[in-house]
């Protein structure tokens, strides 16, 4: 099984800077982990299965590299256009970035899917590693043996295990990771953390939120669009407005999602305002509104207006 490289051989060559994005199945853990390398969240995360929607990148600055982080959606057996909009956009980033990491859950058996991403990774032209996430729930056998069974699936430039949880061998993961990017100058400066756009991130709080205790189909139907936002002085001290959109597919979901008296929406709010404000260092006044678009997974005009 190969051996991941120590951490003073990155400068060895000089400079190194690039792209990496973490693929798998849905739940793979593959947000969790791009928010414990970074040290704060630069992606939402949640126990429903194709919780990411949107490509993610966020900068990790280390002596001799710099590690651009993308975080996809993941690969899964589409039932609608907004999947198939999805697979396209993974798709899309694979074969752009210049090393992934195929992320295996420790605590599940390889299966037809982690079979299938594989498949189409090996197609491509840039470096594959195997990353085992969630080592922290399996005993050291169990871990051993998922190494092992990994081993045999490809033949991957390395292996490592991590526990996004514990921090477990993240910053292993890192030191190998940047260890196969090109020589290059610094791409991004030294205090960017991400490069996706502030409206984007701040929606996605709002979903975050909003995905918390739903039942099993609803996650799926849920988008969230930011309709406006101002900065305005408040009591003397300032302030962010933001009037937001959660789009739902059908009646009975509006009602879901608002709750009892509006309790349940009233949760939601309180939690994404919370997130918003140590996302952008500043006061929130989040004004949520829930509306019904119909369908709007497979209608290609709803798509776009939600951005998709």
């Amino acid at each position: 099984m190969p051996n991941p490289p120590a951490g003073e051989q990155l400068a060895a060559g000089g400079f190194r800077a690039g792209f990496s994005c973490f693929v798998g199945r849905p739940n793979a853990g593959k947000s969790t982990l791009a928010n414990a390398i970074i040290g704060e969240k630069v992606a939402i995360t949640s126990n429903r299965p194709q919780t990411t929607r949107h490509v993610v990148r966020a900068v990790m600055h280390r002596p001799g590299a710099q590690l651009i982080l993308v975080d996809t959606p993941g690969l899964h057996r589409p039932r609608t256009l907004l999947g198939e909009r999805l697979n396209d956009l993974v798709r899309s980033t694979w074969s752009e970035v210049d090393v992934i990491g195929l992320c295996i859950p420790a605590d599940e058996r390889i299966g037809p899917g982690d079979r299938f991403i594989t498949k189409e990774i090996s197609e491509l032209k840039g470096t594959v590693v195997a990353v085992v996430t969630k080592a922290d729930l399996v005993s050291r056998e169990r871990l051993m043996e998922q190494l092992q069974a990994v081993d045999k699936l490809y033949d991957f430039a390395d292996i490592v295990p991590v526990s996004a949880k514990t921090g477990k061998n993240v910053d292993t993961l890192v030191d190998v990771l940047s260890s196969h990017l090109p020589e290059s100058p610094q791409l991004y400066p030294d205090d960017m953390v991400r490069e996706d756009p502030e409206r984007v991130m701040i929606s996605e709080l709002v979903r975050e939120a909003a995905l918390e205790g739903v039942k099993e189909e609803l996650p799926h139907s849920i988008a969230v669009v930011i309709e406006e936002m101002e900065d305005e002085v408040s009591e003397g001290n300032e302030r962010r407005r933001i009037y937001a959109e959660i789009y739902v597919e059908r009646d009975s979901q509006k009602g879901i999602v608002i709750g009892k008296g509006g309790a349940r929406l009233k949760r939601v709010g309180t939690k994404a305002r919370k997130e918003i404000a140590a996302l952008i260092d500043s006061r929130v006044y989040l004004d949520l509104h829930v509306r019904v678009a119909k369908d709007w997974q497979r209608d290609p005009k709803l798509l776009s207006r939600l951005g998709f």
